[in-house]
């Protein structure tokens, strides 16, 4: 296999606590795939090139790393097609590491176990273990202490990424927060989380996990008014979510919202 799919992630839940001794912050975070993908390609090469994404940097350290690991040459032509939108916290680059990751590690004479991978991709971006896995989780500590979940998975979901927004850099995010004292009640809200993640067994449970502490929209209710029932921002944003029990109150939502920004209607994905 030399072409897989590299999938949207979703933040269902993000509750941010006090900044660690490595500078990074806890945090505890739901995190789930989604049919929505770009499509990474390996194939042997003279030396290491990546095509298709000129912004890329995450795909070309991702295979400078594991040649390194696997102590051979970078001779691997990546092509990366984008679906995703760009920096818009779904997670798109991550994924198209860990895509790579995985391609390029089948082609080793000997391959890296999963967990020399993981390790990996945890140097690269806090986001690429969890691609590296199937299935939804739990992410604890900087977020690639990962727990996999058994979440509902029978609905819809509403991407809006709102007309000129744009990402500020994590750094910047994760500054307001602290400037605003955003840890304070973190533990509270954590546990708040895990409950809700204890009686989850219908999509509808979702919404009574709580809200993302990095970033909101006040599109959010927009979503709820057209029938969501629940409706955030994934990671630092600024792409908008809505969750649907239904397809055709989802498409409807889209069309609506479309006047305001980019809209996908999508379904979570199990696997990449």
């Amino acid at each position: 296999m030399r072409r897989i799919p590299a999938p949207a992630k979703l933040n269902l839940a993000l509750v941010v606590g006090p900044r660690r001794d490595d500078g990074r912050h806890d945090v505890t975070t739901v995190l789930q795939r989604l049919d929505l993908a770009d499509r990474v390609t390996i194939e042997q090469a003279d030396r290491l090139r990546v095509a298709g994404f000129d912004e890329d940097t995450l795909v070309r350290a991702a295979l400078e790393r594991l040649a390194a690991a696997a102590g051979v040459e970078p001779r691997w032509q990546a092509r990366i097609d984008k679906r995703i939108p760009v920096a818009s916290g779904l997670g798109g680059g991550s994924s198209d590491a860990a895509a790579a990751l995985l391609l390029a590690n089948r082609r080793l004479a000997k391959p890296l176990d999963s967990s020399t991978l993981h390790g990996l991709g945890a140097e690269i971006g806090t986001d690429v273990p969890f691609f590296l896995r199937s299935g939804p989780a739990l992410g604890t500590g900087a977020g690639d202490d990962l727990q996999l979940l058994h979440l509902p998975q029978d609905f819809w979901v509403v991407l809006l990424l709102p007309e000129g927004a744009a990402k500020s850099s994590t750094a910047d995010v994760y500054a307001r927060f602290d400037a605003r004292g955003g840890e304070d009640g973190y533990a509270q809200r954590r546990d708040a989380l895990l409950e809700a993640l204890r009686v989850a067994r219908r999509p509808r449970d979702l919404a009574a996990l709580p809200p993302n502490d990095l970033a909101s929209s006040d599109l959010a209710p927009r979503l709820l008014d057209q029938g969501a029932f629940r409706a955030d921002v994934s990671g630092a944003g600024p792409i908008v979510y809505g969750l649907f029990m239904h397809r055709p109150d989802a498409e409807r939502a889209a069309r609506y919202l479309r006047p305001l920004g980019q809209t996908w209607v999508t379904v979570p994905a199990w696997y990449g």
